[in-house]
């Protein structure tokens, strides 16, 4: 262990950690990659090779650029260094255009761009209180949040064998969280109205920001129980977070206002009109809705299965789940405004409308950063990881994925439930015997699915099952952990009970 307490003086662990998880993320180069690659390659073509009056109505492929402007630019950046992989990429007409080098390129870029992620991971890892390290590195709470971020199971096989820009996009969102646990409250405002125009979905957790950002900028003091002193509100502040905000907008829309071409961009980045649920169902309460539905239709005790019926507009009813705590933690601080922030994406993601399952990275990697705090948050840390990354599992179908995503997924939440359950080995167990005997059985779930399902005569009749089993068992844990850490914020002690965070 000597040569690793010499690194863990130095800060080298942290660079080997970083490097060893760029090396897997090459050797996963040739692995499947979904539809999702042929989107990107796609606006790259878009936006190298039309004028910007073109990007939202281009329409030769299906699909279509539907994200944000900054993220336009971003694919626009990227393709002047696609040019030298293969031109042909770059090409609108060539629609599910691959050869070997755009793959390279592809991937490479995806792996590049990740230095970002890991430069905010570093950030986080500063901010992250050090009372309960141990002797050794491996039980160093910064160590542990370390290896749960940049090894992330979900991240891993989302972005580089599914293929997507995640690890780009969830760095502008750590780097602005340890902005503010660091007081740089404009630069963190900055950067979360960066990500905004970025990537869209992150308008889940904007009422976490704007709440805090008020109560902890705006205001500028506080009463010895640290509730707020309101002759202390700030005007000049106000007005600086929104000319932050607005400054960034019009940096990123103004081209579009000026071509009068807002009301395209819109329609093309909140389509509405698409179902309730995403084809592959996310873990979520409409999956459980769906279940229980169509349940009741092959029993007979519903004619018609309704799950078309549905409400035809949900966000707000995640809004109300997701808010009021807002009200009654922000005011804490820095674990405060995360909790907060996690509940506003669990809220979204389980009450939202057309969720992708992938949404679910959006509580679990922030919930990481309070897992390594308290043992409650550790708990429901590992069951909202577990069982939604076990979710995601079926983006990843194809054979030779199997093994991949079946061990890569075991080593992962064996690290997770090790290291943590010796951070905090002091306190009770982290799971009752009812969370365990729940975690255990995705075991035999996965057995099902994979091994015996494949083998039945129900696969060509209801080749759904497996999906739905998986959605609906991991809509169970998801949504018990959201429960579970909705109570938890309801219950914390008041601010002036605690102790100084």
């Amino acid at each position: 262990m000597a040569p690793l307490g010499i690194a863990a003086d130095g800060g080298n662990w942290f660079s080997a950690l970083a490097l060893a998880v760029t090396l897997l993320k090459c050797l996963l180069i040739p692995t499947y990659h979904s539809t999702d690659f042929e989107v990107h390659r796609n606006w790259l073509a878009i936006t190298h090779s039309l004028p910007v009056s073109q990007w939202y109505y281009e329409a030769t492929s299906e699909w279509t650029l539907d994200y944000p402007p900054f993220f336009a630019w971003f694919e626009w950046a990227l393709s002047h260094v696609a040019k030298y992989f293969d031109e042909e990429m770059l090409n609108v007409h060539n629609v599910n255009y691959s050869s070997a080098r755009t793959l390279l390129f592809q991937r490479f870029s995806v792996i590049f761009t990740d230095a970002l992620f890991v430069y905010a991971v570093h950030e986080c890892c500063k901010c992250i209180d050090g009372k309960k390290a141990g002797k050794e590195l491996t039980e160093k709470p910064k160590f542990i949040l370390s290896v749960l971020l940049l090894w992330n199971f979900g991240l891993l096989i989302v972005d580089h064998i599914h293929f997507q820009y995640n690890g780009f996009l969830f760095g502008l969102m750590l780097l602005s969280i340890a902005r503010l646990f660091q007081k740089r409250h404009m630069e963190g405002a900055f950067l979360f109205a960066v990500l905004l125009h970025f990537k869209h979905i992150y308008l889940y957790i904007a009422p976490a920001y704007g709440i805090y950002l008020l109560r902890s900028y705006c205001f500028t003091a506080n009463k010895p129980d640290g509730s707020i002193r309101w002759n202390s509100f700030s005007f000049v502040r106000l007005i600086s977070l929104g000319l932050v905000v607005f400054l960034v907008s019009a940096l990123s829309l103004g081209p579009f206002l000026a071509l009068n071409q807002l009301p395209q961009v819109f329609s093309r980045l909140f389509p509405f009109k698409r179902g309730l649920c995403h084809a592959y169902w996310a873990p979520n309460f409409w999956a459980l809705y769906n279940a229980l539905d169509k349940v009741l239709c092959v029993i007979g005790l519903n004619d018609k299965w309704s799950g078309s019926a549905v409400p035809t507009h949900s966000p707000p009813l995640g809004d109300s789940f997701g808010h009021p705590p807002l009200f009654s933690g922000c005011h804490i601080g820095p674990r405060g405004f995360l909790q907060c922030l996690i509940l506003c994406a669990l809220s979204s993601f389980i009450f939202g409308w057309h969720v992708h399952e992938k949404a679910i990275l959006l509580a679990v990697l922030p919930m990481s950063l309070l897992s390594v705090g308290k043992a409650g948050d550790a708990s429901v840390f590992l069951i909202l990881a577990t069982t939604g990354h076990y979710s995601l599992f079926p983006l990843l179908f194809t054979a030779p994925e199997l093994p991949i995503k079946i061990l890569l997924m075991l080593l992962f939440t064996i690290y997770s439930i090790s290291s943590l359950k010796t951070l905090f080995r002091k306190d009770k167990p982290l799971f009752n015997w009812m969370e365990t005997f729940y975690l255990l059985g995705l075991g035999p779930l996965e057995v099902f699915c994979e091994f015996v399902f494949p083998f039945t005569s129900w696969k060509l009749k209801y080749p759904f099952i497996p999906l739905l089993l998986t959605s609906v068992y991991c809509a169970v844990g998801v949504t018990y952990s959201w429960f579970k850490l909705y109570v938890s914020v309801l219950t914390d002690p008041p601010v002036g009970k605690t102790k100084k965070q």
